[in-house]
């Protein structure tokens, strides 16, 4: 009885500390930053891109830790330019970075001092966050850090009751208070000595949840948030925090993450957490893989892309949109081809999504609509049956309405249950008809 009497006041003490948190006022402003960038680049690349198979290699195919770590000796991204990526990503209209630091497998992509796994250790021997955080800073592009909670390869992570990373060869027992102190020494370099990091992105919660094998094990498992979090808050009160737990968010954090699926849809598995009143961001592949897979062709078109953001926008959420460089460093050319013709894109079109916000009507069979202040853009991305579309819940009074870009007027009706936009005449784009209505 006192066991389960310490465990609940443990647990109670967590949550009382978590929920103590108030954001400052700098945090504030950078979410509200956040939700103006709208459009970001997310980076998955390290040790395993030489494997060419995705980021997964080491758990899927049952890769063994004294195996795996041979690849030390041969990851070596010399033609790894800081600049071009951060160059490619502006080009593309994209506002921030999201960067693998670590991920699943433990590699770090920095010059830590917490472990000999990492990129320092390599033939390249140079450290590729500092280079992209010192690149992020030149351009004005922000800097995030995904951060990977679980680990394949330290022997101190609790593995025994993880769902996955079983057949890597680890025999040794965890010690969890020793990986906790790991990973928030790791987590104090990272916002220590790389300038600002606007945000840390979280991912693994899940490996600790439905655990298939010991279920009396999992209340064990105690990921030390309030810790964790008030130390991040500390070091850069600014730095946004992110955990891709697929779950409600948590007191602590600060933007709420989708995978794979727009905010409250869940055609993946991943979804189906309540949507939150805090900034959203939902992340996606240009192919099927996040990290470098030398075999998936499955590219999505530039349209698809495009659809993806607006409807993200729509739904008052960011747009994360994944690349996985080669090993040698490079991003191969249906990436960048791709980027360049979205970049296009949003030069053109590009004031109807950033600094907007969405949930201004429920998505419709036509689109959506995004707001700027008095101003409403609407999309078309399906192109209407008839020669109209109609708008529902228009609570203020439209006073013109126009194509957006060249301003040419577009006929409106206006009546009690919305708004009619005749289209007729009017040429429609292929990728996403635009029409800008300005509100009394």
């Amino acid at each position: 009885m006192r066991k389960i009497i310490n465990c609940i006041a443990l647990l109670i003490s967590v949550q009382l500390s978590a929920q103590s948190y108030t954001p400052t006022a700098e945090n504030l402003a950078a979410r509200a930053n956040f939700q103006d960038m709208k459009f970001g680049m997310f980076i998955h690349w390290g040790a395993s891109s030489v494997l060419g198979s995705g980021e997964w290699v080491m758990n899927n195919r049952n890769i063994r830790v004294n195996e795996y770590s041979n690849l030390i000796r041969v990851f070596n991204p010399q033609d790894f330019d800081a600049r071009v990526w951060v160059a490619t990503a502006k080009a593309a209209g994209m506002k921030y970075i999201t960067f693998i630091t670590r991920h699943h497998d433990g590699f770090s992509n920095w010059d830590t001092k917490q472990s000999d796994w990492k990129i320092t250790n390599t033939p390249y021997a140079k450290d590729a966050l500092k280079q992209l955080a010192d690149e992020c800073h030149k351009q004005g592009i922000k800097l995030f850090c995904y951060y990977s909670l679980l680990d394949w390869y330290r022997s101190d992570y609790q593995w025994e009751t993880g769902k996955t990373g079983k057949g890597t060869g680890r025999t040794g027992k965890s010690n969890w208070n020793s990986y906790i102190n790991f990973m928030k020494a790791q987590l104090t370099e990272l916002l220590t000595n790389y300038g600002e990091i606007s945000g840390i992105w979280f991912d693994g919660h899940w490996d600790q949840l439905d655990n298939d094998h010991d279920k009396s094990l999992q209340s064990k498992v105690n990921w030390h948030y309030d810790e964790i979090y008030s130390l991040i808050h500390r070091l850069q009160p600014q730095c946004l925090i992110s955990n891709n737990h697929h779950l409600t968010p948590i007191p602590g954090e600060d933007f709420q993450a989708f995978e794979k699926d727009l905010p409250g849809g869940n055609t993946t598995g991943f979804g189906g957490a309540s949507v939150s009143q805090l900034p959203l961001e939902t992340c996606e592949t240009m192919n099927d893989a996040w990290g470098y897979n030398m075999t998936d062709r499955r590219f999505k078109s530039v349209k698809t892309l495009i659809h993806y953001m607006v409807n993200a926008a729509g739904l008052n959420a960011n747009f994360l949109l994944n690349i996985g460089p080669m090993p040698n460093g490079k991003i191969q050319s249906e990436f960048t081809d791709t980027l360049a013709l979205v970049g296009q894109w949003m030069s053109k079109y590009g004031n109807s999504i950033y600094g907007t916000r969405g949930n201004i009507i429920p998505t419709q069979d036509w689109g959506v609509v995004t707001a700027k202040g008095k101003e409403w853009f609407v999309h078309v991305l399906q192109a209407p049956r008839q020669d109209y579309i109609f708008i529902p819940q228009v609570k203020g009074k439209v006073t013109a309405a126009s194509l957006f870009g060249d301003r040419s007027p577009v006929r409106f009706k206006q009546q009690d249950e919305g708004v009619f936009l005749y289209l007729d005449g009017k040429p429609l784009d292929q990728i996403d008809t635009v029409v800008q209505l300005s509100m009394q």
